[in-house]
């Protein structure tokens, strides 16, 4: 994929900066100047240039940015489409080599880490701080952490990315190559065209169903206030009222009895038509309540058991709509060699309210990894657009060493059944990731997949505490009746259950920092580097 370019040479020229960015912009320069002597020994890459490729560019679907050339460059289904210079994070602070993918957009974004630094067309890849934004670039690594863009090229790409863009940062160079195999997705034509009057189909049954279940509970209620009535211990109250006007009775029998005058004689039997007249009304109230009680029992009963079955219902037609919406999605699976796990997401687009999108991962299950010792490197598959056969067109890039991609996803067996769910409308910005490493702890509710190469720098990405995990509170707020409500994880550290503060893999170490779910501690190529917890957006 040749294109003819233009190209023009980067000012680095900066936008007006308010009060607060220009005492940051001192401070680097101030840094800069006390690291200069450091930084000029180190070797540093040759100068980039922004690019445009000369046609009409489609819809981005991965950027690619290299911290060793220092530059990012987007694609869409034909090729490259746009190249910029980039400044990555400085050493120590490290902008982590890894896969990743657009998960908030601001256009005017602040930090709340810096000073209130401006980072304007910010362009969020993890939760605890990594994006891509505008920013001065001195034609070296001079970040925190984050990649930092020329502001024009920021602002130009802002709204021609969208949520879910995948973002590859490699230590090196690597470009999509054109790749066929046969354990990628084959869509089917039949079941892509069927999908959408599907999706539509089911939701409609989701909405019946979630309708019914509610006229059901709200039926249960009404029999269960009515049953209350006849319970044992309200017949046991009746009867106890009966056996007490009963034995009123007697003991006005026993009082007319002993009557001696007819005046005592005349009260006494007073007294007893009154205690006749309660005991044969508690009578017949007992004897009611016994007649009426096992069908309003046996009712209540039913009631409920019909608001189960309808809530049952509820929840499998509302399972079966979102898959079916899910279906119409771009699917990203990731293949850990670290985990021996296959993870599946798909964005739902239910936005969050603390920002974000909210990401479908309801697909996590063991897969087969031939010779799982041995390195397989990281490569990313990525479906470009349908080819002529109707099926599609794939790319891949590798940013790890380890097998080539071919011999990569020879080692993978993937389990049919899941194949058999999300491979038949498999669309375009589909992809599968093979990697050495687990998840990321970044990778939570409200992101695709994040995962960074141990064997890199992670500075920039390990001194920031992590997102925090999801709380029960914010479990129940997410539950809607848009079919949407089920979408959080059972924990957001993907390798194994962990207790905040203990390691991942094994008990805490004497001497070693708290910390929350190590994501690398199971990869025998790890070399360092903890997570800290903070509050969500503190960067």
């Amino acid at each position: 994929m040749v294109h003819r370019t233009t190209t023009a040479q980067t000012t680095g020229a900066m936008r007006r900066w308010g009060q607060p960015a220009f005492v940051t912009f001192a401070a680097m320069v101030t840094v800069a100047s006390l690291t200069g002597g450091v930084a000029a020994k180190e070797q540093r890459p040759a100068a980039a240039v922004e690019a445009t490729a000369q046609r009409t560019a489609g819809e981005p679907i991965m950027a690619i940015v290299s911290i060793k050339a220092q530059k990012v460059t987007l694609y869409d289904a034909e090729g490259w489409i746009y190249r910029a210079p980039v400044s990555s994070g400085v050493k120590g602070r490290e902008t982590p080599a890894g896969v990743f993918a657009l998960i908030e957009k601001d256009k005017d974004h602040h930090s709340t880490l810096y000073d209130d630094a401006w980072m304007p067309n910010m362009q969020r890849i993890t939760w605890n701080g990594i994006a891509l934004h505008g920013g001065p670039l001195p034609g070296y690594a001079a970040s925190h952490g984050c990649v930092r863009m020329p502001y024009d090229f920021a602002e130009k790409l802002f709204d021609k990315t969208r949520i879910g863009m995948r973002v590859i940062i490699a230590p090196n160079d690597p470009a999509p190559v054109d790749f066929t195999h046969p354990a990628l997705f084959v869509p089917n034509a039949q079941a892509i065209a069927a999908a959408p009057a599907r999706a539509e189909k089911l939701t409609r049954e989701a909405a019946d169903a979630a309708k019914a279940a509610d006229e059901a509970k709200k039926a249960s209620i009404a029999a269960s206030k009515e049953a209350a009535l006849f319970t044992p211990a309200s017949l046991r109250k009746l009867q106890q009222m009966k056996t007490r006007a009963d034995a009123a009775v007697a003991l006005a029998d026993k009082t007319l009895a002993a009557a001696k005058t007819d005046q005592a004689k005349a009260r006494a039997e007073d007294l007893k038509q009154k205690a006749v007249a309660k005991a044969a009304e508690a009578t017949t109230q007992f004897e009611a309540a016994q007649g009426d009680a096992r069908p309003k029992l046996d009712a209540a009963a039913a009631a409920k058991d019909a608001a189960k079955a309808a809530e049952t219902k509820k929840a499998d037609t509302q399972k079966a709509a979102t898959e079916a919406k899910l279906a119409l999605e771009p699917v990203s699976v990731y293949i850990s060699r670290a985990t021996q796990k296959l993870y599946v997401r798909r964005n739902t687009h239910k936005p969050w309210a603390d920002g974000g999108e909210v990401f479908d991962s309801s697909i996590e299950v063991p897969v087969t990894i031939r010779d799982p010792d041995r390195p397989i490197g990281t490569h990313i598959y990525t479906a470009m657009a349908r080819n002529d056969a109707g099926g599609l067109r794939w790319t891949q890039v590798t940013i790890d060493d380890g097998d080539n991609a071919k011999d990569a996803l020879d080692r993978i067996t993937i389990p049919q059944d899941v194949l058999d769910r999300i491979a038949p409308t498999a669309v375009p910005r589909s992809s599968i990731i093979i990697s050495d490493e687990p998840l990321s702890a970044e990778t939570n509710y409200r992101t695709e997949f994040v995962a960074v190469l141990s064997n890199q720098p992670q500075g920039g990405f390990i001194t920031r505490k992590p997102t925090r995990p999801m709380m029960t509170d914010d479990m129940v707020a997410s539950r809607d009746e848009d079919g949407f409500g089920f979408f959080y994880q059972r924990s957001w550290n993907p390798q194994a259950p962990t207790n905040y503060g203990s390691p991942q893999y094994g008990a805490p170490q004497f001497g070693s920092p708290q910390i929350y779910g190590n994501p690398q501690a199971a990869n025998p190529r790890r070399r360092g580097g903890q997570y800290y917890w903070q509050s969500q957006q503190d960067w």
